[in-house]
């Protein structure tokens, strides 16, 4: 720390030593006993060194400023006084030196010589040392500048222990020039300490500082920071408060604390109050005087007491709104020009050295009359903040009375000190009581004033701000200074500027407020040093886009801070900045992140219930219930109506941030309601719920019901330790006008017998109905009550509990439970609830065990509910008898057994109350799920408290409830297995009205396929989307819903896109049948795709697809094309079915085709390969079919036969194709005719041999048969021949042989299966066919059979007229001289049919 010296100390006409700290007084013995002489040296006095006017300590630091001391002009010669000399002379060497001199007269003259020579160089370094002095004095004078530096304390403040009650004072002393103000706060509390009834803060002509605490609380230990500020910077100090407070008995080895008045001077002087001042009332504009009279006695000529005025527990001071006068008797305060900034609790405080007398009373002022009627209430509190060259935020509050309608917005005016001309502000009102005023001029002072506006009218302007300079708050900070003894002041400037740089980025820009009217920016200077003046441009750009735009395009801002206004509401915004001077514009800085233009704060949610409670003839206590998560909260104004006016007066025209507040000014015997709203910047909120009627009447001897709680009951101890007890206790049955907030508990000690004086075990109310009490005494024996606390008030205590001795519990087992709860009462069922024990034991608690008997059993009636013991704190109990009462309790155990039993509960009647509801679930038509309660029974101070697994539900994340009149519903926000468990809902207020709902895994899996069915809702379908061809090849798209409303709609889509009616497509919807088709009269490759109908009905959707492409578009399109060309073709002859074959079963073969829509005139003609073969000119209308029969078809017949009908109508042909596949398909049926017919195998013998035979009945060229011998096929040679002859097919073994014996078999090729036939050559057959053998007859010519041989050549047989005996075999025998040969051939004759030739 600097050692420059205060000017007191240093120009003070009372300057002594006593204003050194010790290490300069150390430093001025040090400076006294040096000197020229040293003991035991006879040398001459050596040349005296400079005189320093500097105190220096260990390290040669400067700490002070030391005025020389007179000296005569021995002491200019010798540099001794006189008591130093003196000692000197004492001394040996003195002795000797005087003996020196004084041998001769030269040396002495010498001596004297020296001594002047001495005394003139000394007297000339001093006058010009003083000529110096005095330049420099006259320097700072000239340049007072040069004085100012920083703050410093030259003595710091002192840390204090005290006892509660006492008076403690915290002193210092600050320097720096301009003088410095300084500031008291609380450092554990970071908060700014006002002057009030017990802090006084003093300051006095010297610039020491103190602060005084009267009557110290132990809320008063703290760390306390005195902070000195002036325009060149700030320093702080620090001291400690610590305050003791007394427990117990008190120890008289310590001090006693001062109670009552101090005797000062051997004078106590006593002070009273009397003829004081009400509740006053007032009108803006009015002047309104408060005064009492004070008596203090003694009464002493010419004493002063301190008199002093607080409102609202902040000190007052003399202005042109307040006066204050003390007569001697009585003290006056004059409010000269009523302000609703006025309205407040007016404190009278009057003090002396003995002690102090406070009185207080509260003042109201209403609204002046408005010049229009319906114009709303002055706003008042006008402040500025932020004070910059180019701006000054001006805030206020709202005012209470809006007028006959809402406040539209304010009118910020604006007057420049000096002058009396008012400039308005903004052209467009404001609705936030915060707005930037701009176009200020550097360096002058305004004041500023607001005015409200709605429909009807504008308000009277407000009370005017303080005076406020338009100034940069960095300029104070630009110079920093560093104390030093010689010039009283270190000068640290910056660099001169450099001229011709351009200026860098500006540094952390950002948005530090933002309105739907305005936004303001504030950015820290570029880090460089030494530019010349620097001024900034402000840009903005709309989010998402790369536009920039410059905001001050003409004049550049001189701070770095600026308000935007006229943004677009609701649109974001990017925000830069540029620096700029004479070298140019440098680069932008980086952009802010996008800021949505709009109000930031909310306006407050609306106050909760509001209690009144009488309290005299003309006023009402007011209590409510604080809003919730309001930010930036200004306070409550507070509304009455007289019951059944309609008409609301204000209570409060000033804002009061409690929620308890006392309306004056009532009218007595008269009913009033109350309601009440919160106040921030961005508005004032929705009003409370009106407030029960009270009739205002005094409190005191009324006959009335107390508000506050009726006591508790039923103290018990939960757990003793050796110096605490926790105990616990039952709810009071009367809980008062509201919800109970808090407990507060004491306890008295009771020795022999005797009870003590109650102590508060705690101060602060606690909401659970268990606490521990701490710093008992072991072995000794107390006894508690408890009191119970709502908004209106404490209620008064319980009865005292029994005795308790408060000793360490040290049982293995667990405490008892406590708190127990018993909810859900049904006529066979109840709830059960408690607490787990305070007292664990020797191990953790495992379970519960509950127990239970009826209301009048005796105490061994208890038995177990649970065998097995449970393991949450809760349990549903049935089995119960219907009107049957109970009383119940709970054990608790751990691993060494069962606890301690609980009390038990009240008795409980088993019996289900009349318009008792259960929670029930439901799922609404957007799938969500909420569990829902009804109360019928709900009283007006009811609240719906749902629980999960008995336990209050608190985080609004996994459920959201909702309350409306008597109903309540809790909604899952997102429902999953976090939320399985027991969900239960109590009603307060009421007589248990409760129930609980179990959400079990099953249960969810269900709720949530419903759900998901009701989100997304499908409207039934009885058929997919399907596609039928019609006649003439229409197409038809059809689908058939199960059910849907008049209301519901269709959308037709084809690949994305919607269809709608026209030529090409046709819909339909009939919605009695439910059948929905689109009609297409032909397919193109460009319907090729997928169609879908989407069906809507409300929220329920569906839709059918069909995809349509590849193969299956083709066939689909083919088969339409087809269908399109059959109905055309139709129009006129046609074919009703198409040429085909069929084979009769004398194997005839027929080709027909029928026919339709003839004519008489119509002709039928046919062809093979091109070439007509018949035509039938004539058709009757009776005759549908068309005939072509091809009696023995062989190969010939094989082509390609054609039908063609036509006539003026038109004509339609018919193909049928008898080539390869199709002639083979023919005649494989055919041949299978054939083998069908054929008889069976027989076995004949022959001249030759054996003949194996069957007949068919008819044969063709084209039959393919195959002879097999034992499944093998038969290869023919000379011995084994077949052959055909007529209709007989045979097989010939020429010379059989017992080889030949076995299976025989003649297979029939028809191109499927096959036809075979066999027959066994073997045995008896074998030896029937020798048998049957006949003996060759020789033919002889005659007429029948005619034999020729010619030229020896040609042989000849010839038979005329045959017959059926001609039929056989024949043979011709030829022989010569070397051998025989004959040749074998049959005949046959058939019998020709009837008629045929």
């Amino acid at each position: 720390m600097s050692g420059s010296i205060p000017f007191y100390q240093k120009h003070h006409r009372h300057y002594d030593r006593s204003y050194r700290s010790t290490e300069a007084e150390s430093k001025m013995r040090h400076y006294q006993s040096s000197s020229r002489y040293s003991a035991g040296t006879s040398l001459p006095l050596p040349k005296r060194s400079k005189p320093s006017y500097l105190a220096l300590d260990k390290e040669n630091q400067i700490i002070g400023y030391v005025v020389p001391i007179f000296r005569g002009s021995q002491e200019f010669a010798t540099g001794l006084s006189d008591t130093e000399e003196a000692r000197v002379r004492d001394t040996a060497a003195y002795m000797a030196r005087r003996d020196l001199f004084t041998s001769g007269l030269e040396m002495e003259r010498s001596e004297v010589i020296s001594r002047k020579e001495a005394m003139r160089e000394s007297a000339e370094r001093i006058s010009l040392n003083k000529r110096i002095h005095e330049h420099e004095e006259h320097f700072k004078r000239m340049n007072e500048d040069s004085l100012m530096h920083t703050p410093e304390f030259v003595i710091k403040p002192r840390s204090h222990t005290v006892w509660e009650k006492q008076c403690v004072r915290l002193h210092c002393t600050v320097s720096g020039w301009p003088d410095p103000r300084s500031s008291l706060f609380i450092c554990l509390l970071s908060c700014f300490l006002p002057p009030n009834l017990r802090y006084k803060n003093n300051v006095s002509r010297y610039n020491v500082h103190s602060l005084e605490i009267n009557k110290c609380d132990f809320d008063d230990t703290a760390q306390y920071r005195v902070s000195a500020m002036n325009s060149q910077g700030e320093q702080s100090a620090f001291a400690s408060v610590v305050v003791k407070r007394f427990k117990g008995e008190i120890d008289e080895t310590l001090p006693v604390p001062r109670l009552g008045p101090v005797s000062e001077y051997g004078i106590t002087f006593q002070i009273h109050i009397v003829d004081t001042f009400g509740v006053s009332f007032g009108r803006e504009g009015e002047t309104m005087s408060l005064g009492c009279t004070v008596i203090i006695y003694p009464a002493l000529h010419r004493y002063q007491p301190e008199v002093q005025w607080y409102r609202d527990d902040v000190l007052l001071s003399p202005s042109k709104w307040t006066h204050m006068h003390w007569s001697g008797d009585r003290a006056t305060l004059t409010l000269t020009h009523l302000n609703k900034e006025d309205e407040g609790l007016y404190t009278l405080r009057v003090a002396t050295k003995s002690g102090y007398e406070t009185y207080s009373a509260y003042a109201f002022v209403k609204d002046a009359d408005a010049e229009v009627e319906g114009a709303p209430g002055a706003p008042l509190d006008v402040r500025c903040l932020d004070a910059n060259k180019d701006y000054i935020i001006v805030t206020w509050k709202q005012p209470a009375v809006e007028g006959g309608n809402a406040i539209l917005g304010y009118f910020v005016d604006r007057c420049e000190v000096g002058t009396t001309h008012w400039v308005q502000c903004n052209d467009t009102p404001v609705k936030f009581a915060r707005f930037p005023v701009t176009g200020l001029v550097e360096g002058r002072s305004y004041i500023f004033r607001v005015r409200a506006v709605n429909k009807t009218g504008i308000s009277h302007p407000s009370r005017v701000s303080e005076p406020v300079a338009a100034m940069d708050p960095a300029d104070r900070a630009r110079m920093r200074g560093t104390s030093a003894p010689w010039t009283g002041q270190i000068i640290v400037t910056e660099e001169e500027p450099a001229e011709g740089i351009v200026p860098g980025k500006p540094r952390e820009l950002q948005v530090t407020e933002a309105t739907k009217n305005y936004v303001v920016l504030s950015w820290k200077p570029p880090g460089e040093k030494g530019l010349e003046g620097v001024m900034y441009y402000v840009e903005k750009c709309v989010s998402g886009t790369d536009n920039w735009q410059r905001v001050n395009t003409e004049i550049p801002v001189k701070s770095p801070r600026f308000a935007l206004f006229d943004l677009a509401e609701g649109k974001s915004y990017l925000f830069r900045v540029r620096c700029c001077n004479s070298a140019g514009v440098g680069e932008p800085s980086e952009p802010t992140e996008a800021i949505t233009v709009g109000d930031k704060l909310d306006i407050p949610s609306a106050p909760g219930k509001v209690v009144p409670t009488r309290n005299t003839d003309t006023s009402v206590v007011v209590s409510w219930e604080a809003s919730k998560d309001v930010k930036d909260l200004v306070g409550y104004y507070i509304e009455c109506s007289i019951v059944g006016s309609d008409v609301w007066e204000p209570c409060n025209n000033k804002p009061v941030r409690a929620t308890r507040f006392i309306c004056h000014g009532l009218i007595t015997g008269e009913q009033y309601v109350f309601r009440v709203r919160a106040v921030n910047a961005a508005g004032l909120s929705q009003f409370s719920p009106i407030s029960e009627p009270v009739e205002v009447k005094a409190a005191i001897g009324g006959g009335i019901p107390h508000a506050s709680p009726a006591p508790p009951y039923g103290i018990t101890v939960l757990e003793c330790v050796r110096d605490a007890m926790v105990l616990s206790w039952k709810q009071p049955t009367f809980i008062g006008g509201a919800d109970i907030t808090g407990y507060f508990v004491d306890y008295r000690e009771v020795v022999d017998g005797v009870p003590g004086k109650w102590h508060e075990a705690n101060v602060k109310a606690v909401s659970e109905r268990a606490y521990r009490v701490s710093e008992l005494r072991e072995n000794r024996k107390y006894q508690f009550q408890v009191r119970a606390a709502n908004m209106a008030g404490v209620g008064i205590p319980s009865m005292p509990s029994n005795t308790f001795l408060c000793e360490e519990w040290t049982i293995a087992v667990p405490g008892p439970p406590h708190d127990l709860q018993v909810l859900e009462v049904r006529s066979d069922s109840l709830v059960l609830l408690w607490k787990p024990p305070v007292y664990q034991g020797r191990d953790p608690v495992n379970g519960f065990y509950v127990d239970i008997k009826e209301g009048d059993a005796p105490g061994e009636a208890w038995r177990g509910v649970n065998t097995k013991a449970a393991e949450k704190t809760y349990l549903k109990v049935k089995d119960l008898k219907e009107g049957q009462t109970y009383v119940l309790r709970v054990r608790a155990q751990n691993k060494a057994g069962v606890g301690k039993t609980s009390d038990a509960t009240e008795p409980v009647l088993a019996l289900t109350k009349p318009g008792t509801k259960e929670i029930v679930v439901e799922v609404d038509d957007d799938g969500v799920i909420s569990l829902n309660f009804e109360c019928s029974n709900l009283m007006p101070d009811s609240k719906f408290v749902w629980s999960k697994d008995y336990e209050e539900i608190t985080d609004s994340s996994r459920l959201t409830t909702e309350t409306k009149g008597n109903k309540s519903k809790t909604v899952f926000n997102s429902p999953g297995e976090e939320d399985i468990g027991v969900y239960s809902c109590l009603v307060t207020h009421t007589d248990g009205a409760s129930s609980s709902y179990t959400l079990s895994e099953e249960e969810l899996k269900r709720l949530l396929e419903v759900s998901h069915d009701h989100k997304f809702p499908i409207i039934p379908l009885k058929s997919d989307l399907a596609v039928e061809l019609q006649e003439k090849g229409r197409v038809r798209f059809w689908l058939q819903v199960a059910q849907m409303s008049a209301n519901g709609k269709v959308d037709y889509v084809f690949n994305d896109n919607v269809l709608s009616q026209g030529d090409k497509y046709k819909m339909n919807f009939d919605k009695n049948t439910g059948v929905i088709e689109m009609f297409m009269e032909s397919l193109t490759p460009q319907d090729e795709g997928t169609y879908t109908f989407q069906l809507n009905d409300g929220k329920a959707t569906n839709q059918s697809s069909l995809v349509l492409i590849g193969d299956v578009f083709k066939q689909l399109q083919k088969e339409s094309e087809f269908q399109r060309k059959e109905w055309f073709r139709k129009q006129g002859p046609h074919f009703i079915e198409g040429l085909s074959w069929e084979v009769t079963p004398d194997c005839c073969v027929i080709l027909k085709c029928k026919v339709g829509n003839i004519k008489k005139d119509t002709s039928a003609l046919w062809h093979k390969d091109g070439h007509q073969i018949k035509a039938d000119e004539q058709l009757g209308f009776t005759e549908g079919v068309l005939k072509l029969e091809i009696a023995q078809i062989s190969r010939k017949d094989s082509g390609v036969y054609e039908v063609v009908l036509k006539d003026e109508r038109g004509k339609d042909t018919s193909t049928l194709n008898l080539t390869d596949q199709g002639f083979k398909d023919l005649m494989n049926e055919v041949f299978s005719f054939i083998a069908n017919s054929s008889t069976p195998l027989k076995i004949t013998s022959t001249d030759e041999g054996i003949r194996l035979y069957t007949f068919v009945s008819i044969y063709n060229d084209l039959l393919q048969v195959t002879w097999h011998y034992k499944d093998s096929a038969i290869s023919f040679s000379d011995r084994i021949k077949s052959g055909v002859v007529g209709e007989q097919l045979w097989l010939q073994i020429t010379e059989p042989t017992e080889k030949d014996m076995g299976k025989y078999a003649i297979e029939f090729y028809d191109g499927k299966g096959g036809l075979r036939r066999t027959v066994e050559l073997s045995g008896q057959a074998f030896d029937d066919a020798f048998e049957g053998k006949v003996k060759k007859q020789e033919i002889t010519s005659d007429e029948h059979c005619i034999l020729k041989f010619e030229s020896g050549k040609f042989a000849s047989f010839t038979i005329t007229g045959v017959n059926t005996s001609d039929s056989g075999k024949y043979s011709i025998l030829v022989k010569n001289k070397f051998g025989t040969e004959s040749g074998d051939f049959t005949v046959s004759v058939f019998i020709p049919e009837s008629g045929k030739k």
